[in-house]
C-alpha cells in the first residue's frame, strides 16, 4: 500500500499486476476500500482483482472519505471523485487508462469518463447504483446523521466515530467523514469546532448533489449521449442497484454494450471473461 497527496487528501492506494492501467473506483457505497474488491458480496464471489491483475496494472485506492484516505468538510461531489482518481493518475505518470466502476464506483467513473474523455480508454460499470428506493435510502441516511447533529453537536459524532468501527452506511449518525475522524486525529479536532449551522449546510448541499436523480447518479445524461467510449454495462437487480439505473447508461452511453446477463447467472468465470474480452477489444 502506498499514500498519494491529492489537493492536500491523502488518498491510500495500490497497484496490482502489470499491463495496461486500469483504474478501479472500488464498490461499498459510502465505504469504499481498497478491500471491498474482495470481500464484500458479489465481489468477494467473482474476486475481479485477482483476474484482472493478470492482464492489467489494476489501481485500486480509498475513495476519499473513506478507508485510511483522508477528506475535507466540504459539499463534496461527482467531480470530487473524479478529481480524485484523475489526480492519482497524475501522480502515477499516467495520461490514459480504462476505468472500471463497481456500485457507487460506476458514478465517480461516467462522471469522470464525461469529464476526461481523452484520458479514458474505456469504461466498465458493474452494478451501477440508482433507481428510486436508492435515492430515497440515500436521503433518509443523511437525514438521520443531521438529525442528530442537531440533537447532539458535533462533539457527539466524534465520540461515536470513537467508540465504533461502523461506517456512514452501517450507523449514519456518523456521517460521511466518519472513518476521516477515526483515522486523522487532527481532523476530528477541528471537524468538532465546526460551525454548526455551516455544517448542516454543507451536509444538506451534499446529499442533494449527489443523490439528485431516480436514475443513475453522476455524469448528465447531456454529457453521456455526446460520449464516444466503449463501455461495457452489467446490471444488478436490488434496491440498490435497480436494473433501471444500467438500462438509463444504457441509453445515454451511445453504442455500450450492455451485458443482459441475469444476476443469479453472473459468476467468475462469465463475468471475468466478459469484462477480460471486452477490455482486449477496446481500439489500441
Amino acid at each position: 500500500m502506498a499514500t498519494a497527496t491529492i489537493d492536500g487528501i491523502s488518498t491510500r492506494y495500490e497497484v496490482v499486476g502489470s499491463g495496461e492501467p486500469l483504474l478501479m473506483y472500488s464498490p461499498g457505497g459510502f465505504d469504499a476500500t481498497i478491500e471491498k474488491w474482495s470481500t464484500q458480496g458479489i465481489y468477494a464471489q467473482i474476486k475481479f482483482l485477482d483476474q484482472l491483475s493478470k492482464k492489467y496494472s489494476c489501481i485500486v485506492f480509498d475513495r476519499r472519505e473513506t478507508g485510511q484516505s483522508g477528506g475535507c468538510v466540504e459539499r463534496v461531489t461527482w467531480a470530487h471523485y473524479v478529481e480524485q482518481g484523475k489526480r492519482l493518475l497524475d501522480h502515477l505518470g499516467i495520461d490514459k487508462a480504462h476505468l472500471m466502476g463497481g456500485c457507487m464506483g460506476c458514478s465517480a467513473v461516467s462522471a469522470f469518463g464525461a469529464t476526461y474523455p481523452e484520458k479514458t480508454l474505456s469504461m466498465i460499470l458493474f452494478w451501477p447504483v440508482g433507481g428510486a428506493r436508492y435515492r430515497m435510502t440515500g436521503h433518509q441516511r443523511f437525514a438521520e446523521h443531521l438529525a442528530f447533529v442537531s440533537q447532539n453537536g458535533l462533539e457527539a459524532v466524534v465520540s461515536l466515530a470513537k467508540e465504533s468501527n461502523k461506517a456512514f452506511g452501517a450507523d449514519p449518525r456518523g456521517g460521511p467523514w466518519v472513518s476521516v475522524i477515526r483515522n486523522f486525529p487532527d481532523f476530528a479536532d477541528k471537524y468538532a469546532r465546526l460551525n454548526l449551522d455551516h455544517y448542516k449546510a454543507i451536509v444538506a448541499g451534499m446529499v442533494r448533489t449527489l443523490l439528485d436523480r431516480d436514475t443513475s447518479p453522476g455524469a448528465e445524461p447531456e454529457d453521456l449521449l455526446c460520449l464516444d467510449i466503449p463501455t461495457l454495462i452489467i446490471p444488478g437487480a436490488d434496491a440498490s442497484h435497480a436494473t433501471s439505473a444500467a438500462r438509463y447508461l444504457q441509453e445515454c452511453i451511445p453504442n455500450s454494450d450492455y451485458w443482459d446477463m441475469p444476476v443469479p447467472e453472473q459468476s467468475a468465470a462469465n463475468c471475468n471473461a466478459k469484462v477480460l474480452d471486452f477490455l482486449l477489444a477496446v481500439p489500441r
